[in-house]
């Protein structure tokens, strides 16, 4: 879940050490020294707590050698400039998607101009997209991947209709869980879509997990609860 207090990233209590010690972010995994971690020695630097959203996942997504797009995103989300709903997840699916797809298969030096090619395109994805326009951004998101590692546009044949076939998978997908939205259900289930999607018309694999759980539930007060499928008991 997101963090307001202690740990960003697994809410324990912040502890004092007797001296200082360097200790990587666990956002940008650059070395610091600090007489500050949590309980399970997670550290977060002053710079990536200043971070908005889109300069967390634009920076983190460049440097990150994560394969998992669960992984990665769940580690952003947890950043308290996140919000449980809101536009920051229109960037977040393309660019999580596009650095585990390079991360994949060891393109390390693609990532930066894509990352922010996505971010140029998904900044068009107003927010309430999915209540107003009848599309949701994270499937949109999906599109903006694809057509960025196809390099299509409007006169590109294959390129064309795969970049159009992802989204409408991914909003099809979204649309049989119904409403109302949320922000968390649709990226894990656009991420779902873009894995299956990559494995068959790339033939590559993108690690990930295979029963994925969603801790973010207290923080939604429209959660649909046990007709999600990643909806999971948590304590208070």
């Amino acid at each position: 879940m997101a963090r307001k207090t202690d740990c960003l990233l697994c809410g324990e209590e912040l502890i004092y050490l007797d001296k200082p010690k360097k200790i990587p972010c666990i956002f940008c995994n650059n070395l610091f020294e600090t007489e500050v971690t949590c309980i399970n020695n997670h550290y977060v630097c002053d710079n990536c707590h200043r971070m908005n959203a889109d300069d967390l996942i634009q920076k983190i997504c460049i440097q990150t050698k994560e394969t998992n797009p669960f992984t990665l995103a769940e580690t952003l989300m947890n950043h308290e400039t996140f919000h449980m709903h809101g536009p920051e997840h229109h960037f977040l699916v393309p660019a999580v998607l596009l650095t585990t797809y390079y991360n994949s298969i060891k393109q390390y030096d693609n990532k930066k101009e894509k990352i922010e090619l996505a971010r140029e395109r998904s900044s068009k994805i107003l927010g309430g997209f999915c209540g107003t326009h009848g599309v949701c951004g994270a499937a949109i998101g999906t599109g903006i991947f694809i057509s960025i590692i196809t390099a299509s546009n409007p006169l590109k044949k294959k390129e064309w209709h795969l970049s159009n076939l992802i989204t409408a998978q991914s909003l099809e997908t979204i649309a049989k869980h119904g409403g109302p939205r949320c922000c968390k259900r649709n990226t894990y289930l656009s991420f779902y879509t873009a894995i299956d999607f990559v494995k068959t018309h790339f033939n590559t694999v993108i690690p990930h997990d295979t029963e994925k759980q969603c801790y973010f539930s207290q923080l939604n007060k429209e959660c649909i609860q046990f007709k999600c499928p990643y909806f999971a008991i948590t304590e208070e």
